[in-house]
């Protein structure tokens, strides 16, 4: 991308002067720097786009490039629809508002008693970006959820909750420091941080119960503030974040959107690599501390989980673990969960690259006398799917499951999908 700099320097020096018109005025050294550094982005911006970079920040894509990408190539294009952007474009006269959606519906059958089969409607999530100027940009993800509720009580509950998931402002001094307020996906593990709400982004239908939407093993949001960047450190590509802000709310499956529960903010810092040598290969590690409330009690929350992903699709591996601790304040001992995951998906090489299967085995552990994690039980199970890429912006999904809770019998069921973007 080079030859872009010196394509411009040659056109400037062969191009004759008009002698009959005036010499413009010279070129002040600012705008020089100001034009190498746009076209020093730009490069930036494109390479990051050819390898499909990811995060919190501002979801952006190429139209052309989407249009043109064959299904088989759902993948990739999947990536780039959630990319962060690396620079931002010109402010415009006024912020233009981007948009972009997804949602699914589904089928599901299970011999858990007491629950019926049927259809359901997902999710609806719009991903929101705004660019208000070369270094400044907002970002939003709005989720609408179908209530089982609906229609009853008065005033009558409406059809569909509406949740604001992410919103925050991100300040790009360079690709080594960004600044961002708002409200995040927790950056404590992988799949919270990069497959957000739209399950058409995700290979599978279900996502670990670790970081289940509504879950409590990890904080899914966060709100406060992330300071973030990348350095090439040798080819390993070394990325951080480090975040401050408000930690769970007074439902512990909940950040503190309306402030803080108690006057300990919670910190996190999350290392990790994407070395060169290895394509899409990423592994990092992530602490989280926070002190949470419930009831009157108090409690001290450490979080460690390390992760280790490979999105090749031939093949793609996922696995993390975390540990999440807690201990009562004034009190001896403390209490130590475990959760991992391993998935695993291939995409066949046959049938134009269009189909991928995959299998996740999942577990969690929780010690019973856990007051913090009171009625949250443990799992051990495995998925089975199928992944098939009807175009580059629908798919259909087929998944079996086979999980156990302590103390209950075990759970066979089968899912299918059709989820999309538009």
């Amino acid at each position: 991308m080079k030859w872009m700099t010196g394509c411009a320097c040659l056109l400037l020096m062969t191009t004759p002067a008009r002698p009959a018109e005036r010499a413009p005025a010279a070129v002040s050294a600012e705008a020089v720097e100001a034009l190498l550094a746009r076209i020093e982005k730009l490069e930036k911006r494109v390479a990051e786009l050819e390898n499909g970079g990811h995060g919190n920040g501002p979801a952006t894509i190429s139209a052309a490039k989407t249009a043109a990408a064959p299904p088989q190539q759902a993948a990739t294009v999947q990536q780039e629809h959630h990319a962060a952007a690396q620079g931002s474009d010109p402010a415009p006269a006024q912020p233009a508002l981007k948009i972009a959606g997804f949602s699914d519906f589904n089928f599901a059958a299970t011999d858990q008693r007491g629950v019926r089969s049927g259809f359901t409607s997902g999710q609806l999530a719009l991903h929101t970006s705004t660019v208000l100027s070369p270094r400044v940009s907002v970002f939003g993800e709005i989720s609408f959820s179908a209530r089982t509720d609906a229609g009853t009580g008065s005033p009558a509950a409406t059809g569909f909750n509406a949740e604001v998931e992410r919103l925050l402002i991100r300040f790009d001094q360079s690709d080594y420091f960004k600044v961002s307020f708002g409200r995040y996906h927790t950056p404590v593990n992988w799949w919270n941080t990069y497959y957000h709400h739209g399950q058409w982004l995700q290979t599978s239908i279900s996502r670990p119960e670790m970081t289940r939407f509504g879950g409590t093993f990890i904080p899914v949001h966060f709100i406060g503030g992330l300071i973030e960047g990348a350095a090439p450190a040798g080819g390993l590509n070394l990325n951080y974040n480090v975040g401050i802000g408000n930690g769970r709310g007074n439902v512990i499956s909940r950040g503190g959107d309306a402030g803080d529960n108690n006057n300990s903010r919670a910190w996190l810092v999350n290392l990790f690599v994407k070395p060169d040598r290895v394509y899409r290969l990423q592994a990092g590690g992530s602490v989280y501390r926070d002190r949470i409330n419930v009831g009157a009690r108090s409690f001290n929350e450490w979080i460690t989980s390390g992760h280790l992903v490979w999105q090749k699709e031939t093949p793609e591996i996922i696995a993390e673990a975390a540990n999440v601790n807690h201990s009562e304040e004034g009190r001896p001992g403390s209490f130590n969960s475990q959760a991992y995951y391993v998935q695993l998906g291939y995409r066949l090489p046959w049938g134009q690259k269009l189909w991928k299967p995959y299998y996740r085995f999942e577990y969690i552990h929780i010690p019973a006398a856990n007051p913090v994690f009171a009625g949250v039980s443990g799992l051990a199970g495995s998925v089975v799917g199928m992944r098939y890429d009807i175009s580059s912006f629908a798919a259909l999904k087929a998944e079996y499951r086979n999980q156990r809770r302590p103390g209950l019998p075990r759970i066979n069921g089968g899912f299918l999908q059709t989820s999309f973007t538009f």
